[in-house]
C-alpha cells in the first residue's frame, strides 16, 4: 500500500474519532450507563464469587475488575452492538453501496480505518471513567506496572480488529439476504454470550468453556483481560494471546475480502 493510501485512512481513522467526538450528550449518557450496569454486575459477580470461590481462576478482586473492564471496553468493542455494520447494511439494502465500490479507495479498509477511529475514542471516552468510578468503589486487581498497561492496549487494539472483521463479515451477508439486520442481531445475540461480557469465558463449564475459548469472540474481551489481570504473564503467555487474536483476524479479514470480492461482481452483474 502506497504512502498516498496510508494517508487516506488515516485521515478516515482520525474523521471516525472526531465524529464521535462530536456527540458529547450521547458520550455522557453511555458513561452513565455503563457505569449504572457496572455496579450492577459487580454487585452480582460478589454474590457468585461468594458462593464459588476462585470461579474461573479469579480471586474476588480479580472478577471484580474484570467487570470494569468489561464495561470499559464494551462501546469501543462493540460488544453490546453492531456499530457500523447497521450503516453498511443499510447502504447495501438502499443500492448507496454501488458509490461506495466504485470510491478510489478499498470498502474494507475504508471501514476499518473508520471504526477504528471510533474505537480509539470509545477506549478513553467511555471507558477511563467507568474504570476509575469501579476502582474508587471496589478493590480492583489493577497492575501498577505501565508495561502491563502497554500490552493489554496492544491487545485492546488486536481485539477492535478482530470485533470489526466479525461485524463486516456479518453485514456483507445482505448482498444475499437483501435485509442483513436480522444476522447483525444474532451476531449481536452471540457475541455478547461468547465474549464474556456477562460471565468470564474461563468460568463456563466442560465442553462450553473450552468451546467458547478457542472462537473468535475470545479475542475481544477475556484476552485484554487475562493480561491485565496478571492472568497471562511472560513473553510466550503474551505473544500467544496476541497470535491468537491476530490468528482470527487475518481469518476473518481474508473472508470479508472474498465475500467483497464476491459481492463486488454481484453488483456489477446486476448493475450493467
Amino acid at each position: 500500500m502506497s504512502l498516498g493510501a496510508w494517508r487516506l485512512y488515516a485521515a478516515v481513522a482520525a474523521g471516525g474519532f472526531r465524529r464521535y467526538a462530536t456527540y458529547r450528550s450521547a458520550t455522557a449518557a453511555g458513561v452513565f450507563t455503563n457505569t449504572v450496569f457496572g455496579f450492577i454486575v459487580a454487585y452480582t459477580y460478589l454474590a457468585l464469587w461468594k458462593e464459588r470461590p476462585g470461579l474461573g481462576g479469579y480471586d474476588e478482586s480479580q472478577a471484580l475488575t474484570y467487570v470494569w473492564i468489561g464495561q470499559a471496553l464494551a462501546q469501543a468493542l462493540s460488544l453490546l452492538g453492531a456499530g457500523f455494520a447497521a450503516d453498511l447494511v443499510a447502504r447495501i439494502r438502499s443500492g448507496d453501496i454501488a458509490v461506495d465500490l466504485y470510491r478510489p479507495a478499498d470498502l474494507q479498509l475504508w471501514w476499518l480505518a473508520s471504526d477504528l477511529g471510533r474505537g480509539g475514542f470509545e477506549v478513553f471516552s467511555r471507558g477511563v471513567i467507568p474504570l476509575a468510578v469501579g476502582a474508587l468503589f471496589f478493590p480492583l486487581a489493577l497492575p501498577g506496572d505501565p508495561v502491563v498497561w502497554l500490552e493489554f492496549l496492544v491487545a485492546v487494539v488486536l481485539a477492535m480488529v478482530v470485533s470489526f472483521a466479525i461485524r463486516y463479515v456479518l453485514a456483507l451477508s445482505a448482498f444475499w439476504l437483501i435485509d442483513g439486520s436480522g444476522v447483525l442481531q444474532f451476531g449481536s445475540l452471540v457475541g455478547m454470550f461468547f465474549t464474556g461480557l456477562l460471565l468470564p469465558l474461563n468460568a463456563m463449564p466442560g465442553a462450553l468453556g473450552d468451546i467458547a475459548r478457542v472462537l473468535p469472540w475470545a479475542s475481544l474481551l477475556q484476552m485484554p483481560a487475562d493480561i491485565l489481570l496478571g492472568a497471562r504473564t511472560g513473553a510466550s503467555a503474551i505473544l500467544s494471546a496476541y497470535a491468537f487474536q491476530a490468528g482470527w483476524a487475518l481469518v476473518l479479514l481474508t473472508a470479508g475480502r472474498l465475500m467483497q470480492s464476491s459481492a463486488t461482481r454481484k453488483v456489477v452483474l446486476q448493475g450493467g
